[in-house]
């Protein structure tokens, strides 16, 4: 496997060696141990557990806890105010700018980990990175009773405690949600608030939980409170891109009532610009009955590049919104269809000299993590996961995903995949590829050549396959997890897609039935 690009040592700032010395093998650079990494995320953890029993009545434990947190940003701007936060906190006297405080503290310790695993990316891969930001928003002006409405909710959530939950008290967030969604600058932090009082009102009464989603929750609350600060949720500045876009591959996210697809792609700047890494994504709600490729029929209708990925095709961009992270703010109007690319050339070709888009600062989390990177010469090895249940420790909490995810639940019953080559080893992360393509863990195990996407999960990097390439009758065939995206002549696709037709045709006439009476 070949991380650099195809240059000389020396041109990747490495001395030259006197003739006749012995060359040393590199230790795996993504392996290696990041220094600070994890006294940051044992801190994290520590504010967590305070959480899980609130702050109405702290123990000796919490203020631990939140002495720790304090003391992991000591030294920075931070240092005082969170430095008090804990002091009231652990007193239980903490009031809504104190837990601020301690949001924005775990936040920037997450942010320090984000920006520690991108310097590792880029030093690994030989990419740079695009720092700017950009201006910061406007800044618009907005209801300060909605925000002081969230902010308290929130306080309340975190005096009670994960295991203080209960429905009036999570109830709470309806009518401030209600009011918030009208209004499109609001609707960034109504949505989150939606969604979590929704899953924390599954989990009441909290007292009855076996297991708290420590980090997950402790993420969306911390995340929640720092958007009701005036100006954190407005809409970033964009620019008008006009150029070449080269789809690499599409990630699909599903959920029960909303699918997502993010298109990660190269994109080639008509005045001639530096090419960078940027991303395109539609979001739709969908009925729990879609499934597998009848997913594609959601989200097709808003999003031309979807079928241009599953063509093979480039798109020519005219002035198409785009922010200083990389994101397109996708419209067909911008678009058209271009000549056909390959999306293993692009990768071949252009992706080891894009620039990888900067992140905005409340984005900097180590679930964030998803740089497209190519990989080939390497060699697919299945291994029992038996042996290494409970390696990471903590339930998996260190897992950084944002959802708390359990290793022994997810991954201590299955083989796990991993890419050997050199003598190094990545782990094959088959359980984020979707159902709605062709890939599947077997061709990824039987591949030479693969598009993915680097991620940071339980403590360690692993990739994430969009593409592979793989050896059919002795012919090199590719494999797309997007393949089925502008549709398929392949027969599981078609009769998954004829299904759920059949499931929104249902749905539509019971919806119309409903709203006749």
């Amino acid at each position: 496997m070949q991380w650099f690009p195809p240059t000389r040592a020396a041109e990747r700032g490495a001395p030259p060696r006197e003739p006749g010395s012995r060359v040393e093998e590199p230790a795996d650079p993504l392996a290696a141990p990041l220094a600070g990494l994890d006294e940051a995320l044992t801190a994290v953890d520590a504010f967590d557990r305070v959480l899980v029993a609130g702050l109405l009545r702290p123990q000796p434990a919490q203020a631990a806890g939140l002495t720790e947190l304090a003391h992991a940003v000591a030294g920075t701007p931070l240092a005082a105010r969170v430095a008090e936060a804990a002091e009231q906190a652990a007193a239980g006297v903490a009031d809504e700018d104190h837990f601020l405080a301690l949001a924005a503290a775990r936040t920037a310790l997450l942010g320090s980990v984000h920006d520690a695993l991108m310097s590792r990316v880029g030093e690994t891969l030989g990419r740079t990175r695009d720092e700017e930001t950009g201006p910061a928003p406007d800044g618009g002006q907005h209801p300060a009773n909605l925000l002081a409405a969230a902010r308290s909710w929130l306080a309340g959530l975190a005096r009670a405690g994960w295991q203080g939950l209960d429905h009036e008290l999570v109830s709470g967030a309806a009518h401030v949600v209600s009011a918030m969604l009208p209004d499109p600058a609001l609707r960034r932090l109504a949505t989150l608030l939606d969604g979590f009082a929704a899953e924390l009102a599954a989990s009441c009464p909290g007292a009855s939980l076996d297991r708290v989603p420590e980090r997950r929750w402790a993420d969306l609350w911390s995340r929640a409170l720092l958007l009701t600060v005036p100006g954190a949720a407005d809409v970033p500045r964009t620019s008008g891109a006009t150029g070449r876009l080269l789809p690499l591959g599409i990630d699909v996210q599903e959920h029960a009532t909303a699918v997502q697809a993010q298109v990660h792609a190269v994109f080639e700047p008509a005045d001639g610009a530096a090419t960078r890494l940027v991303r395109a994504g539609v979001s739709v709600p969908k009925p729990d009955t879609v499934v597998g490729a009848g997913l594609w029929q959601l989200l097709r209708p808003h999003m031309s590049l979807l079928a241009a990925v599953g063509e093979g095709r480039a798109m020519e961009l005219v002035d198409m919104p785009m922010t200083t992270e990389g994101d397109l703010l996708w419209s067909d109007e911008h678009a058209r269809p271009s000549e056909p690319a390959d999306a293993f050339a692009t990768a071949r070709v252009a992706l080891p000299t894009a620039t990888d888009a900067t992140t905005a600062p409340l984005d900097r989390h180590p679930a964030r993590l998803a740089v497209p990177v190519f990989l080939e010469g390497y060699s697919a090895q299945k291994e029992s996961n038996e042996s290494k249940v409970g390696e990471d420790g903590d339930d998996g909490k260190r897992g950084s995903d944002g959802g708390d995810r359990d290793t022994r639940d997810d991954r201590g019953d299955r083989d796990a995949l991993t890419f050997t080559f050199a003598g190094q080893r990545l782990a094959v992360d088959t359980d984020r590829m979707p159902s709605a393509g062709p890939l599947t863990p077997e061709a990824v195990a039987a591949s030479g050549a693969c598009i993915g996407l680097l991620r940071w999960d339980a403590g360690a990097f692993r990739i994430q396959p969009l593409a592979v390439e793989t050896t059919v009758r002795k012919k090199t065939v590719a494999l797309h997890a997007g393949a089925w995206a502008g549709g398929t002549t392949d027969k599981a696709g078609v009769k998954a897609e004829k299904a759920a037709t059949d499931a929104v045709t249902v749905l539509r006439e019971r919806a119309g039935r409903l709203l006749r009476k």
